[in-house]
């Protein structure tokens, strides 16, 4: 960095203050963590944020610079000092970039045990034209869908899954999108918005090849989560959910395998539905698993995802989806049937709030009926549902595995390296073990719907350990795999909030319906929603 004597405004701070800012800057340059670690005042009420979110306690800041990597080389070239007190001091700084660009650094110094130790710090880095963890390219739009349309004024972010004229598929990816070539056409469930009046807002990045649920990428870092800073945000469908529950897009174009509209939608607080298997065509869609592949839509309210689904899905939105409203132009019963061993599965924070739920519905003039039932043990949907995608996603992608070993990130080079050695037997056991779990639940769904939690718990925070994030993989898989494995729609609604590390968090509530059901299974969420919301007023009316 800048020599301090050449700082404009350095000769105002105190000669012991600004030694500490100095050597804080030059920790930063060559990224030494210890030193970092100690320029921070101990304890729970430190604090740093940025736009990413806020960081409280000094463990938090700690394991969020070990995984950050170092900055872009700057140096500080304007600082302003307030006294705030006799041991306290405010310094704003400007930093340049070596790469061009400025950014912004506020810090709270507080003078304690013989030193200035950093008690809050606020940073605004320099302004970029994207956020390249949460989007691969974007436009103002990147391409106009029709001038009117019942989707007129909305933007998509589409998961970079699916075919685009002109544009390569990236998968997220770098090695595999350098080695495709242009799509010639544009996949029919991106078409289908485009005609309706959406417009594409841009192509948002996946999990690599989607084979994940917790949102991160070794490639490309990171989306944030715009409802619990500092939290993963779900995937494998996170750019789409981050660009959605950021502002920056109304309608999230996603996939579901095992979850991946589903999870992020829970982490995020927004609406997501997994449609019914095969009612939308996957046509220029890269595959991960086709027995489960499931195209879906994120939304932040339910009115915008009616209306997706109220084009998408009936005959005149779509020229490539069958028609839907054979069976979604009544409305669902209105009966719920809580699976015991989802309940017994989730977080206790999770099981408290979502039995409060039911207790206000049960509660409600309006409510609907509800009843306990046993879908059979978790165990046994996921592990052979593990099998057969395992195998699935071997044969989709395996070959290009081949020609470029080590081009994946170790947490999916792992799930493809256990895929490899599935056999064609153990690919038959494990089908011929879902199909009477498909048929059970098909029979479950006939006449009621599931009504559970979305996911365990709140999304883990970004800095989380490896072997959290697997437990709470493996757990969430537990319980999303069901409608998987049977190929029922499946919707998140955001109607949960828990404590977390990071402050209140969301956790969805999933109702899953029979086949086909899809308009009418939107249109019970929104019911379920707005009873919920009339008894939140009504005790708050009666409290006040």
């Amino acid at each position: 960095m800048a020599e301090a004597s050449a700082i404009r405004g350095a000769e105002a701070v105190p000669a012991d203050l600004l030694a500490a800012f100095t050597a804080y800057e030059a920790a930063i340059v060559v990224n030494d963590l210890d030193h970092l670690d100690a320029a921070f005042a101990p304890g729970p009420e430190t604090m740093r944020g940025d736009a990413a979110g806020l960081l409280v306690g000094h463990e938090a800041i700690s394991a969020f610079r070990g995984t950050r990597g170092g900055v872009p080389q700057r140096v500080i070239e304007r600082i302003e000092y307030r006294e705030l007190g006799p041991d306290a001091a405010l310094l704003v700084s400007i930093s340049r970039y070596a790469t061009g660009g400025t950014g912004l650094q506020t810090q709270v110094w507080e003078h304690r045990d013989g030193g200035w130790l950093i008690t809050a710090a606020h940073v605004t880095p320099r302004a970029q034209a994207l956020d390249r963890s949460m989007w691969r390219t974007v436009g103002d739009p990147l391409f106009q869908g029709a001038w009117e349309g019942p989707l007129e004024g909305l933007t998509v972010a589409v998961k970079d899954l699916f075919a685009i004229k002109g544009y390569r598929i990236g998968a997220g990816n770098p090695t595999f999108l350098d080695s495709v070539k242009a799509e010639t056409y544009t996949s029919p469930a991106v078409s289908d918005l485009l005609r309706g009046g959406a417009s594409l807002r841009g192509i948002a990045r996946t999990d690599e090849f989607a084979y994940s649920i917790a949102g991160d990428n070794a490639h490309y870092g990171t989306p944030p989560n715009a409802a619990l800073p500092g939290a993963l945000p779900g995937g494998s469908s996170s750019g789409p959910a981050s660009a959605v529950a950021s502002g920056q897009a109304e309608i999230g174009l996603a996939t579901d395998t095992a979850g991946s509209v589903r999870v992020p939608a829970s982490y995020q607080g927004l609406w997501g539905l997994r449609t019914t298997h095969d009612l939308v065509p996957r046509q220029g869609m890269l595959p991960l698993a086709q027995s489960f592949d499931t195209i879906g839509w994120l939304t932040r309210d339910g009115e915008t995802l009616q209306r997706v689904a109220d084009w998408c899905l009936s005959y005149d939105g779509s020229d490539s989806t069958e028609s839907v409203y054979g069976e979604s132009g009544h409305d669902l019963p209105w009966r719920f049937l809580v699976p015991e061993e989802a309940l017994a599965a989730v977080e206790d924070d999770t099981r408290a709030a979502f039995e409060q739920m039911l207790e206000v519905l049960a509660a409600h003039p309006s409510g609907p009926e509800i009843e306990t039932v046993s879908i059979g043990a978790l165990d046994d949907w996921f592990v052979p549902f593990r099998t057969v995608q395992g195998a699935e996603a071997w044969r989709n992608n395996g070959p290009w595995l081949r020609e470029h070993p080590g081009s994946v990130g170790p947490a999916v080079a792992e799930r493809f390296r256990a895929a490899a050695l599935v056999s064609s037997a153990d690919e038959s056991a494990a089908r011929a073990a879902l199909a009477p779990l498909a048929e059970r639940l098909h029979e479950l769904v006939g006449d009621a719907q599931l009504l559970l939690p979305t996911v365990p718990g709140p999304a883990p925070m970004r800095t989380s350990g490896g072997e959290k994030v697997d437990r709470v993989r493996m757990a969430t898989l537990r319980m999303t795999t069901p409608a998987a494995v049977a190929g029922v729609p499946a919707l998140s609604v955001p109607l949960l909030t828990v404590p977390s590390q990071l402050g209140p968090a969301p956790v969805g509530v999933c109702a899953v319906s029979r086949a086909g059901t899809d308009i009418a299974l939107v249109r019970l969420g929104r019911r379920l929603a707005r009873v919920l919301s009339e008894a939140a007023a009504a005790s708050e009316g009666t409290s006040a």
